[in-house]
C-alpha cells in the first residue's frame, strides 16, 4: 500500500473549527511538521478538506528487490552439515 507524506504549510488561524480539528486529527501540530499516513479513502478525504493548508506527496512502497534479498542473506542455501 502506498503512503502519503503530508506537510502542514499554512496556519489554520481564521478557518473553521472543523478544519482545525481535521489538522489535529491528521497528527499535525506545528507549521512545517510532517506526518506519513497510509493512502486510504479516509485520509484522502481529510486531506481534501484542508488541501489549502497542507501539501501532499505520494510515497511508493518500500518493497524493493534489494530489501527482499537482504532478508535471505541469513539462509545457508540448503547445505547443512
Amino acid at each position: 500500500m502506498s503512503k502519503l507524506k503530508i506537510t502542514y504549510r499554512k496556519s489554520a488561524i481564521g478557518y473553521g473549527r472543523d478544519q482545525k480539528a481535521t489538522i489535529r486529527s491528521l497528527g499535525l501540530r506545528k507549521l512545517n511538521s510532517v506526518v506519513i499516513h497510509d493512502d486510504t479513502p479516509t485520509i484522502r478525504g481529510m486531506v481534501f478538506k484542508v488541501r489549502h493548508l497542507v501539501s501532499v506527496e505520494e510515497i511508493a512502497d518500500d518493497t524493493s528487490p534489494d530489501a527482499e534479498t537482504g532478508a535471505e542473506s541469513g539462509h545457508n542455501g540448503g547445505t547443512e552439515s
